[in-house]
């Protein structure tokens, strides 16, 4: 399976957000500056501190379990799936978490765009 994507939309701002799921190669290499990035203040502290006790061997850990991290921090500033590159069924198993969807409504792959 290609690296899967769920889009995240916030019901009331309606804020966007893109998060990956699986093995995260941006944190292996650029250690806390993904979480940096996407404006996960936790993750950045967490990974940061851990990278600087262990001299950046933590990176090696996190590149595991951050891409799970950040859905779970989305979830819980109130994002809801609006779109997946995947089944999203499928998706909540990889990451064991129930994910919640726009709406209410089943979350369908997005349409894979054909290559020009």
């Amino acid at each position: 399976m290609a690296h899967a994507t769920i889009s995240f939309e916030h019901p009331q701002s309606g804020q966007m957000r893109e998060a990956p799921v699986g093995f995260s190669w941006t944190v292996l290499f650029f250690g806390f500056f993904p979480a940096l990035f996407r404006s996960h203040w936790v993750g950045f502290a967490i990974i940061g501190l851990a990278s600087f006790a262990s001299f950046g061997l933590s990176n090696l850990l996190f590149m595991f379990i951050y891409n799970r991290m950040y859905v779970k921090h989305l979830i819980s500033e109130g994002f809801q799936a609006r779109s997946a590159s995947a089944d999203l069924d499928t998706l909540e198993q990889k990451l064991a978490m129930k994910i919640p969807r726009l709406g209410g409504m089943p979350v369908t792959p997005a349409p894979e765009m054909a290559p020009v």
